[in-house]
């Protein structure tokens, strides 16, 4: 698949999945880990804090919120304070007038008597130390996958998401070229982890996912008749229309406010070309959009990958488990669009 060992991260709500890819081994024998995600353990350290009654200082780059974002304001409702660097507090709004009406304090320099946590989504000095214990070479790439809403200031990151999921399937739509050596410049989370560590590759979780379903041969038999693939993963559910790799319609919603009723209804909508994306937006979702041109297929395989992929059994589907892991399957979609970025 590719010829070069690679340290492949999909950094989840709930979960960071890492593959230790070797090329002289079969991938089955690749050290794997699934290990709670960066934003879980900020949430973690928060909360720890929040019972010892002290005030706290986050310092370091932008990354993944959700769970870190609720023990924030847990942590300012039990009335004590919250000081942050301002590219820490990105994490919570990228506007910082809003995490400033939050009640958190934007300051360079940790104040006295405040306990300091470190913010960022990539680790890599314990994972290093994790190799090292189990006598493992750090390898020759690392390629890390996370979602990126891209800067919003002023407007609604759910909202910026769907656009440029909407132009993006409006130029060509192919997953494997959101694979990113130069990041672009608004996709500030990306950036961070490239600072942290700047021969990184990045990618974000929805098109590593779909590649990484497509990794499953059953699933691939079905891409050039068309296919559905659904991603329900712990914090966002991603459901896309596929075939000859290209993106012809999809749909992005939070899975807290979806139920099985639900979301087989918005997968049936997207099949069928309906799915709108304002009705998503509405409901508290991020969106969705369908290509123009007519759809070139019935779309009926549906493939549903995710840990919660058991909330679309109504559907029917096909439940791909690439190389044996469909907890992997991220990691897998970051080795195959790398092997094609090498290619280019």
């Amino acid at each position: 698949m590719y010829q070069k060992s690679v340290l492949a991260i999909d950094i989840g709500g709930g979960t960071q999945d890492i593959l230790l890819y070797d090329p002289n081994k079969n991938i089955e024998n690749c050290p794997k880990l699934v290990l709670p995600s960066p934003t879980m353990l900020l949430k973690g350290s928060i909360e720890k804090a929040t019972k010892n009654e002290k005030d706290i200082f986050l310092t370091g780059p932008i990354m993944g919120g959700g769970p870190s974002v609720r023990g924030i304001r847990n942590h300012l409702s039990a009335g004590l304070k919250v000081f942050a660097t301002a590219s820490a507090a990105k994490t919570i709004f990228d506007d910082l007038r809003r995490v400033q009406d939050m009640g958190v304090i934007i300051t360079d320099r940790q104040p006295a008597n405040t306990q300091i946590i470190k913010t960022g989504d990539l680790d890599l000095p314990k994972l290093k130390q994790v190799l090292e214990l189990y006598q493992l070479p750090f390898p020759q790439e690392i390629a890390v996958c996370v979602q990126d809403h891209g800067e919003a200031v002023g407007v609604s990151n759910r909202q910026v998401r769907s656009n440029a999921w909407e132009s993006f399937i409006l130029a060509g739509g192919n997953p494997l070229s959101l694979i990113y050596r130069r990041v672009p410049s608004h996709l500030t989370r990306m950036l961070a982890v490239k600072e942290a560590y700047p021969p990184a590759v990045l990618m974000d979780t929805g098109p590593a996912a779909i590649i990484g379903a497509l990794s499953d041969s059953h699933v691939a038999s079905y891409e050039r008749k068309g296919l559905t693939v659904v991603n329900v993963g712990n914090m966002h559910t991603l459901a896309f229309l596929i075939k000859d790799n290209k993106i012809w319609g999809m749909f992005e919603h939070h899975t807290s406010m979806l139920n099985p009723t639900k979301l087989a209804a918005l997968v049936q909508k997207l099949q069928q070309g309906n799915i709108l994306q304002q009705d998503i937006y509405d409901d508290g979702g991020h969106g969705g959009t369908i290509h123009p041109d007519s759809l070139p297929s019935a779309f009926d395989f549906i493939a549903v990958t995710g840990p919660n992929r058991s909330m679309a059994a109504t559907l029917n589907p096909y439940y791909p488990a690439p190389y044996g892991d469909m907890m992997l399957t991220g990691c897998f979609g970051l080795i195959k669009a790398l092997a094609s970025l090498d290619r280019e």
